[in-house]
């Protein structure tokens, strides 16, 4: 049964669509999609009260929380300022008239507690037109050095009850950070949260690194280094910064890394003699297995989630495009037919779509196609877009732009699924390369 509250973000969250409501009836209130999206939900977060030793994480915690949901393009903050009720006690009532005289339609409230180094947070959220609350508030511990996460878990929480979707906010991404002029870049791997925050660096700057792919459970990174002067594959655990170099065959170039959703098997390109194909290795034994043998470049493998196939990119046909094969090589077949040349392809989360890069008419575009090729959109288009990654839910996509000049400054923005809600990704410095990894555990 759908409130008001739920029928509405539901509308904003199918790309390309909104609400209708229906004629006034018995029952619940329905809804009829037909036309194009227009206004985000508001809501309200007043800070969240202390119930001992909260001091400004309340504050904190609220304003984290207000980031996510508002970034995310289909929720929009009413100011503190327009408040008519504040909320002293997690445990009080709620004046639902005064939050309606504001035309908050969501309200978030929370209560944190501090004890030495352990803070805990909890929070309900309420269907303000309905006066109801929106299943039982949850409860998150962690510590004050992680206080961030707590604020994201909630958003994740209020963001999943509101739109039925899977949240997205307590993840990180990995990618390359870049410093210097162009032709003298350093680039080293780095780690941050979704939105930019806690950065960690996992590599020093002495040697280029390309491609960073995270591993399905975010324990692992794969990249490529030349630090020997040849492109070659390496795994760092992300915990310990520790890494092993991938086998290899002397002479032949390994790039293009990526795991499959179980993480026991890593796809990758092999160049030999000219040539480039697709090869697997088993992470435990390390034996490989060649998956393409045609006389052309195949690179860019991608799993879908059930890892029964790949999404792989190559010039056979004469012109750069995307193919689909079995996981464990055979029979490829082509999706991609449109104007222009299309490369780096992910495979979505859901399983429904495939994001691309795609050059066409001096113009590069980050897109999304159907597994068949079909509904080919893009989404982007700028003097170089490049490298889509998708966040966990399958709604947004981060890619690298990067500006046209001498400086070519490069750096990460973001996207959802429709095509709105185009953004930059804050980093300190250029940044390229990213990979969005799994919610946190």
């Amino acid at each position: 049964m759908m409130t008001r509250l739920l029928a509405l973000l539901l509308a904003l969250a199918l790309p390309g669509l909104a609400a209708q409501p229906a004629l006034a009836q018995d029952g619940p209130l329905r809804i009829e999609i037909t036309e194009g999206v227009i206004e985000p939900l508001p809501f309200a977060v007043p800070d969240f009260v202390s119930e001992g030793g909260g001091g400004d994480w309340g504050a904190q915690l609220s304003r984290v929380v207000a980031e996510d949901l508002t970034g995310t393009g289909l929720f929009r903050e009413v100011p503190a300022s327009a408040y008519i009720s504040s909320i002293t006690s997690f445990g009080s009532p709620v004046q639902f008239s005064d939050w309606k005289a504001i035309n908050a339609q969501a309200l978030i409230t929370g209560a944190v507690s501090v004890s030495g180094q352990s803070l805990t947070v909890k929070f309900r959220l309420y269907d303000v037109f309905s006066g109801q609350e929106m299943g039982s508030g949850l409860q998150f511990q962690g510590t004050t050095d992680g206080w961030r996460r707590m604020a994201h878990k909630v958003a994740d929480a209020v963001y999943s009850r509101i739109t039925g979707e899977g949240g997205y906010f307590d993840s990180r991404v990995v990618f390359v950070s870049e410093q210097g002029p162009k032709d003298d870049r350093r680039k080293r791997l780095a780690i941050m949260d979704y939105d930019g925050a806690n950065i960690q660096y996992l590599t020093d700057s002495s040697s280029i690194v390309l491609a960073p792919r995270f591993s399905p459970n975010g324990d692992r990174v794969l990249y490529t280094s030349y630090e020997t002067g040849f492109p070659r594959i390496y795994m760092l655990d992300v915990g310990s910064v520790q890494r092993r170099a991938l086998p290899e065959t002397p002479g032949n170039m390994t790039f293009a890394p990526r795991f499959s959703p179980d993480g026991g098997t890593v796809v990758f390109s092999v160049e030999q003699g000219g040539n480039t194909d697709i090869y697997a290795m088993d992470v435990a034994s390390g034996s490989t297995r060649r998956l393409t043998e045609a006389p052309s470049i195949e690179t860019g493998p991608s799993f879908s989630p059930d890892g029964s196939k790949i999404v792989f990119e190559s010039d056979r046909s004469g012109t750069q495009q995307l193919y689909v094969m079995p996981a464990g090589g055979g029979q490829a077949e082509r999706i991609s037919f449109g104007q222009g040349r299309y490369g780096t392809p992910v495979w979505s989360p859901r399983g429904d779509l495939i994001a691309f890069t795609k050059q066409s008419k001096g113009r590069f575009h980050i897109g999304v196609m159907r597994t068949d090729g079909s509904e080919e959109r893009l989404l982007t288009a700028s003097f170089l877009d490049e490298g889509p990654t998708w966040a966990p839910n399958g709604r947004v996509i981060m890619f690298t732009r990067e500006t046209q000049g001498a400086s070519g400054q490069a750096s990460l923005y973001s996207v959802d699924v429709s095509g709105r809600n185009l953004k930059p990704v804050r980093t300190p410095a250029g940044a390229s390369d990213p990979s969005w990894g799994p919610l946190q555990q």
